[in-house]
């Protein structure tokens, strides 16, 4: 990403295609970018082709060339937008850059406060990303060796669509476990190995949680301060057990755990989950169960310190369960 200040010197300039002109590729692009950022509304491809100096005159190799620009703008991080030009008829795509979104705002930071950041940025990196371009907006200087990666994070399928999201507050509409969905997200967070974004679900009602590799197809973003939240997120922290993952209405199940692993229980299912302690050390759980195979594996993953006290059909669901290993030898 080019910073603030190189970008306004290339503003203003123009030229004629009268005359090919030898303009290095760095300058077009710049020149493209500074256009685009003062732009009142959104400019078609004819009218780039005339105020931006270096590209080739005839038609097919601009749209080659611009293309390229294109695709090069876009993989260094910069908000091209496509709009509708307004009044046009018939409508035709125009392009523009919204200075909100490219410019980074100034957060204020000290300079052991930036030290930190790029040290952080430095030992943890995204996989098949670098931190380099948003330590140069915040006015880091990256010059020499710097620490070595201690950690990469995975990358997933629409991380960046959902990390602008969270951080511009967009309405997320995608597809998920056979659905539609229109999402107001507020969480991003990487657990177990997954992404997860978390959002309220607005055909669902309620705050749920969707791992991005699971995505089908595209997901499309609405514009920033879209998204309308009205939950509190720390009132609703990150569920990833099996038992809680799922679409279906929630099913209250009460279970108890021995003394033996009470402790370790309580500890894995999180503050969120109700738990009542008894005398001898046991604890009853209390979980909204959606998916009942999810269910099952967390009871029997406690063996004989588990029990499931209700509601019936859980427990039942259970006990056909283990007959039917049973008479499968085993085997189901």
């Amino acid at each position: 990403m080019w910073s603030r200040g190189i970008v306004q010197g290339g503003a203003g300039t123009t030229g004629s295609l009268a005359v090919p002109m030898a303009v290095p590729k760095i300058e077009r692009l710049l020149d493209l970018i500074a256009e685009l950022l003062h732009a009142e509304r959104p400019l078609t491809s004819e009218q780039l082709h005339r105020r931006i100096p270096g590209y080739p005159p005839d038609k097919e190799s601009f749209k080659r060339a611009f293309e390229r620009d294109k695709k090069d703008l876009r993989d260094q991080g910069v908000p091209l937008r496509i709009e509708t030009v307004p009044g046009s008829t018939p409508p035709q795509d125009g392009y523009r850059i919204d200075p909100d979104e490219y410019y980074l705002r100034d957060p204020g930071l000290d300079a052991d406060e930036l030290a930190a950041i790029h040290l952080a940025a430095s030992a943890v990196r995204l996989e098949g990303a670098s931190a380099a371009g948003g330590l140069r907006k915040l006015g880091a200087p990256l010059r020499g060796q710097t620490a070595s990666t201690i950690a990469t994070l995975p990358t997933a399928p629409h991380l960046s669509t959902a990390f602008d999201a969270v951080a511009a507050g967009r309405r997320l509409r995608f597809r998920y476990g056979g659905k539609d969905r229109t999402v107001d997200p507020f969480r991003l967070q990487h657990q177990r190995g997954r992404w997860y974004l978390q959002g309220h679900d607005a055909d669902a009602g309620e705050a749920r949680s969707f791992r991005l590799d699971r995505v089908e197809g595209d997901m499309d973003a609405g514009e920033p301060g879209s998204a309308e939240v009205d939950l509190d997120p720390a009132d609703n922290p990150l569920q990833l057990d099996g038992w809680a993952l799922g679409d279906d209405e929630p099913v209250e199940a009460r279970v108890r755990i021995g003394p033996r692993q009470a402790r370790v229980v309580v500890g894995q299912v999180g503050p969120a989950v109700p738990a009542d302690w008894e005398d001898d050390g046991s604890v009853v759980l209390t979980l909204p169960v959606r998916r009942p195979e999810g269910f099952r594996s967390f009871v029997l993953g406690f063996l004989d310190d588990a029990e499931v006290l209700g509601p019936d059909e859980l427990r039942d669901d259970l006990i056909d369960w283990l007959r039917a290993v049973a008479d499968d030898g085993g085997a189901a």
